[in-house]
């Protein structure tokens, strides 16, 4: 885990740097994801930019993880101090790597990449890589720690962890699942399983 200073602020447009910019400007204030999502001109990585200004900047942006009286969706910049960020560590190959070995596939919710998401079919689903146990709590870059997530679940993720459910779980589920359900997991498994 490598520490370093954050870069001062660049003159970009881009939604990092409006995010940046908003959030210097309303020291102090809460701020909620819709505005935040707007002044990021709506793009769908918005919340991810906000982690960026926590993890590569070092800005102290606080959220409901972080203080009880802040509710989901809220966030508050206290100081406009940075503290030192941490510095991207994962490669291309071993991003391609826990890919490919995740099977391009949400490890929380199941979506494939490029297939529309299922939590919200007006955007395909992108995915990203994301930590196990969280940098911030001591977690590393390595493909042990790293596991293949979409954007959707990436945007709530901030510090949760969720199991993949064991055998027993999975058919607990499936059972209680309308029989039309249960005959669209067959086919997907058959298609998904040539054999």
């Amino acid at each position: 885990m490598m520490a370093k200073i954050a870069k001062p602020p660049t003159t970009s447009k881009g939604a990092r740097a409006k995010l940046r910019t908003h959030f210097l400007k309303n020291i102090g204030r809460v701020i909620d994801s819709d505005e935040l999502r707007s002044v990021a001109g709506n793009i769908s990585e918005w919340a991810r930019r906000i982690r960026e200004l926590r993890t590569e900047e070092g800005y102290l942006i606080l959220t409901n993880n972080d203080r009880m009286d802040l509710k989901p969706g809220e966030y508050l910049l206290e100081t406009n101090k940075p503290q030192p960020a941490f510095a991207r560590g994962i490669s291309k190959e071993t991003r391609a790597f826990v890919l490919d070995r995740n099977g391009f596939t949400c490890q929380m919710c199941g979506a494939v990449a490029g297939e529309p998401h299922p939590y919200d079919a007006t955007r395909k689903t992108r995915l990203h890589i994301g930590h196990i146990i969280d940098k911030s709590l001591g977690g590393s870059d390595e493909a042990n720690n790293l596991k293949a997530i979409c954007s959707v679940c990436n945007e709530g993720a901030a510090n949760i962890t969720l199991q993949r459910p064991d055998l027993n779980k999975l058919l607990v589920q499936v059972r209680r699942a309308t029989a039309a359900d249960q005959r669209e997991v067959l086919k997907w498994l058959k298609t998904k399983f040539k054999d």
